[in-house]
């Protein structure tokens, strides 16, 4: 598999600039005249949670200033970082055959849980995301989140709403074509996994049950007709902010055993979603490439002109995430553009615009 990497060549940033081009003019993604993706359905974590943790009691949310502070009228809408997330990107960077809405399907793709969506943003997609979820379902009972079964109990609601509007030859037609990306697994290795799993578990063995559940998950959403499944892969998580404090000693520099933990999971994944694919012979199961990317980013940020990667814009970039970034706060940066992370997990919405313009590029056709 060609792995997209940032890091080996001088050439990066018109490379980079290309696909910021193609994200912020008419000159989209465009897919063949005979495919069409009607909608973009996401599951996952707080890297694509729009504001569905606003609606439930927990204690892991991005609702309150200064998250948002970049999003359109400064306002927090629910999403961990400081403006527009991957799911957004995605839906603004591809032109869907919707030719009424020039920048692709829709502008942000909203919360299922979000009390002011319209029936009309169903027929587009949204997200059912779950910010401190994860394939354990342990990792969503500690941060009382939707787990990826909540998650898929209100798909099947949305599926409900769908047949409402269009009937069930309409429903099956927008489930069938539709791009389903799945974001998850961090918050496994860097939280639930270091903090209980490792007094019972090797990380090999902890891999093969995060790979089960993973796979179970996508076994049952084939099996609501999703046919274009993209899962995004675990970032190098020993280069978070949060985990450069807690085991990077002095120097903060990256803690490579976590990092190693996340490739080794990352291996384990892209051999199921091989074996799916051969197994479902109607479905697109994609890997999709984020940890290189992120790392050559982290190890290279002046390339693209970032100057801090090693702490987050909020307060003081150490270990400020959900409640501790708020705006009390008195260190939390001036100028956003400079640095990678938003806050000690979860990168500016710079990155991800530029991630997610690259990997849409890279990884569109592999769904037709």
């Amino acid at each position: 598999m060609k792995m997209l990497s940032f890091s080996s060549s001088s050439t990066v940033p018109l490379f980079v600039s290309f696909f910021i081009i193609l994200c912020t003019s008419n000159a989209l993604v465009k897919l063949p005249e005979n495919e069409t993706v009607p909608a973009v359905i996401v599951f996952g974590d707080s890297i694509v949670d729009p504001g569905n943790n606003n609606n439930i009691i927990t204690i892991a949310k991005g609702n309150f200033p200064p998250y948002g502070r970049d999003f359109d009228g400064g306002k927090p809408t629910g999403r961990f970082t400081n403006g527009r997330i991957p799911s957004d990107f995605i839906v603004f960077c591809l032109n869907l055959n919707h030719p009424a809405e020039e920048l692709g399907i829709k502008k942000l793709l909203p919360a299922y849980l979000d009390p002011t969506l319209q029936p009309a943003d169903l027929l587009t997609g949204v997200s059912f995301a779950s910010g401190a979820s994860g394939y354990d379902p342990l990792t969503s009972k500690l941060s009382q989140v939707l787990s990826l079964s909540d998650q898929l109990e209100l798909f099947k609601e949305y599926i409900g709403k769908l047949k409402d509007m269009v009937g069930e030859e309409g429903t099956n037609s927008i489930i069938s074509q539709s791009l389903f990306p799945l974001v998850q697994g961090s918050n496994d290795i860097a939280e639930t996994y270091s903090v209980i799993r490792k007094g019972r578990y090797d990380f090999p063995t902890y891999a093969d049950l995060m790979v089960g559940w993973a796979s179970s998950f996508l076994k049952e959403l084939y099996g609501l007709r999703a046919r274009r499944i993209g899962v995004f892969c675990a970032p190098p998580l020993g280069c978070l902010p949060s985990q450069r404090s807690i085991g990077g000693g002095k120097q903060r520099e990256c803690v490579d055993n976590i990092n190693e933990e996340s490739k080794l999971f990352n291996d384990k994944l892209s051999s199921e979603l091989d074996s799916l694919n051969t197994n479902f012979l109607l479905a697109r199961f994609v890997y999709i490439d984020i940890y290189n990317p992120l790392l050559g980013l982290i190890q290279n940020p002046q390339k693209l002109g970032f100057e801090v990667a090693d702490k987050g814009c909020c307060g003081t970039g150490l270990i400020e995430v959900a409640l501790l970034c708020n705006k009390f706060n008195p260190f939390t940066c001036d100028d956003v553009s400079k640095y990678v992370f938003w806050d000690s997990f979860h990168p500016t919405e710079r990155v991800y615009k530029i991630l997610i313009s690259a990997i849409i590029q890279q990884y569109v056709n592999k769904f037709l």
